[in-house]
This record gives C-alpha cells, structure tokens and sequence, in this order.
C-alpha cells in the first residue's frame, strides 16, 4: 500500500513539473498591437479625419494657454497633425479655412521639391551649372564665376553672390560676392531654380508645379508675383497636406511624389558653413547655425525647445511648417509677424515650442 502510495506521489509530482516547464517554454502568446496606419486625406476633398487629445494622452488643460498665446501673436491659423490626421484646428481675427494666405519664405520648400521632382524625371542635374539651363550673363559676375555657381548652390544659399543687394533678381543686382560653395548667404536668387525648371522642362513654373506636385496631392493654391518675389498663397490645409507629404519622405499614399533620397538629403546638413540648412529646408538639432543676413554663427539648436529632428519651411512673418518624424507630427501657423519683426525665425519659433511640449508631453 506503501509503494502505491509512493509511486502515486511521484507521478503527480512529474506532472506538476512537466506542466511547469510547459508553461515556461510555451507561453501565452499576446497578438502584437498593429501600428496605426498614416492617413492621407482624399484627393478633391475637404474632409480630414480628426483624432482626440485623450487618444493620445495630450493635455488639454494646456491648450487654452497655448490657444492664447497664438491669438495675443497676430495668427490666423495653427493645425497639428500628428500620422496625418487632424488633433488641433483652429482659426483667429476672422482667417478661415478656406481663406488663403502667403507662404513667403516657407515656399521655399516648394521649390526646392519641384526641383528635385525635374531632376528625377532627367530634365535637369542639379549638379549642373545654372548657365546651362538658362543661357550665361544671368548674373553680373564675370563669366568664370558665373559658371562655378550649379543649382546645388541655389539650393543650399551658396550662390557666392552679394546678398545685400535686395530680392531683385535682375543681372544688374546678382553680383559676385565670393566663389560659389564657399560662403552661405540667404538670398532670393534661389528663385532662378523655377527658371532653370520651365527651361528645361519647356512648361511655366506654375503648370509643371501643378502638375507633378500640388495636384498629385491635392494642394489648392496659385503662384503670386509681388514686387521681385514669388510667392505662393493657400489654405492652411494645403499647407498641411504639403507637411504630410514631407512627413513621409515625399511619398504621397503609396505615391512616390518626389525621389526620397533626394528628400532626404534636402532635409540633411547640406554644406559645411550652416550645419542648419539644407536644400531649401532649416534643420533643428544641430551644433551651429547661421540666420539670414548675417555671416555670424550661433552655437547651439536652431529652436532649443523643438525636437531635435525637426525639419521646417520658415517664412517672413512667421508662416512655419514644423515637420517632426519622431512623432509624426506636422505643425502649422499662418499668420502676421509675431512680434512685429519681419524674420523667418524669432523668440516666438521656441516660446511656442515650449507651450506645443506642454500640451502633447
């Protein structure tokens, strides 16, 4: 009786151990959570889906701070996007969402993309002088210089050519200042990119660029001369839709828009002067940075309180598109000078940044 006892015993100790080991090596496997896709809105719509503070545990005891403070800094508009769709809308002093406005030097980024879209389709290299595309005696430098200046330098403000001289474009006004490639200066020349596009690709700027960019994604808007700028106006949700499209690389919905390795590099260090810059596009979190018309460099982030890899289009008066890959986030305001400066970049860029920080961390 002993012995069945015992081996009784046993086997039930073999079982609980056998069971055990079981549950060790083969555990309850938890379905891993899918990443939420991004959302692309319609092509031909208005309609943009929408997400709520709560969803993503924001703090919306902060937002009328940081409501106020756009409000009390002249702004029309201010949206977050955050993977495509709409967390923050809102309008002020009568601006609204199908009212448009100028970009100014936030369109730069326009450019800068359509360029990169003649280069992947072989009209242009942007390697390639700029007399190439538009004929020599474009500037007022002589010959030799004129030719050391390629569209790459346009792109990245390296032109070498005097930018003291105002935003007049003319060959009298685009003097030589220092070879290309070597001093970093902001200027309107950049402009002549639009010119070497219609040229090459043998349509205006404005139907190549509504063909291959702000059709493809659903963008309203219109080129608008004013006095030697071009400058585009649109709604804040065409601007956004623009951000999106930067968010994801230049990929539009499974659309390629724009060659992504040409966007990355558009949006990375692109010379060695102002670590800050690249192809038409500021760039946050590096050691140094130089502002418009000045050849000094700070030292430190561009935005301290922004993340460190933020990419943005900066314009006169404080039109921003902020575009922020660690959160998939897209910010953007629209509206006058915040403190009745007429800078692409101020104290209101970081004050903001600190009040955006307290509301999604």
């Amino acid at each position: 009786m002993k012995t069945k006892l015992l081996l009784a015993a046993l086997v039930s100790l073999s079982l609980i151990n056998c069971s055990s080991e079981d549950s060790v090596e083969n555990p309850v496997q938890e379905v891993p959570t899918q990443p939420e896709a991004m959302y692309f809105p319609a092509i031909g719509s208005d309609i943009w889906e929408t997400k709520s503070l709560a969803s993503l545990n924001w703090h919306q005891e902060k937002v009328s701070d940081l409501l106020n403070y756009l409000e009390l800094k002249h702004s029309k508009s201010f949206m977050i996007l955050q993977n495509g769709k709409i967390v923050m809308e809102y309008y002020f002093n009568g601006h609204t969402s199908t009212t448009p406005w100028y970009w100014a030097s936030a369109g730069k980024t326009l450019t800068s993309t359509v360029t990169g879209i003649a280069e992947q389709e072989g009209f242009i290299n942007i390697n390639n002088k700029v007399s190439q595309y538009i004929g020599t005696g474009w500037t007022s430098a002589p010959l030799a210089k004129e030719n050391l200046i390629t569209c790459k330098n346009l792109l990245t403000m390296t032109s070498g050519l005097d930018d003291s001289l105002g935003d007049d474009v003319s060959p009298s006004n685009l003097q030589y200042k220092a070879d290309a490639g070597t001093r970093w200066a902001y200027h309107n020349v950049y402009v002549k990119l639009q010119d070497v596009v219609a040229a090459a690709t043998g349509q205006s700027w404005s139907q190549y660029f509504n063909a291959k960019l702000r059709d493809k994604i659903g963008m309203s808007g219109n080129w608008v001369q004013s006095g030697d700028n071009s400058v585009y106006w649109s709604t804040t949700k065409s601007m956004a839709r623009f951000g999106l499209l930067a968010l994801n690389n230049g990929n539009w919905n499974g659309n390629q828009i724009i060659n992504p390795t040409y966007f990355q590099a558009a949006t990375h260090t692109s010379q060695n002067i102002n670590l800050a810059y690249g192809y038409l596009w500021w760039l946050n979190g590096k050691s140094s940075y130089h502002m418009p018309q000045t050849q000094f460099q700070f030292n430190g982030k561009l935005i301290p309180n922004a993340p460190d890899d933020m990419y943005c289009a900066l314009g006169k008066n404080d039109q921003k598109i902020y575009v922020v890959p660690s959160k998939k986030m897209v910010v953007i305001r629209m509206g006058d000078a915040a403190d009745n400066v007429n800078l692409a970049l101020s104290d209101f860029d970081d004050m903001l940044w600190q009040k955006i920080n307290a509301v999604i961390n």
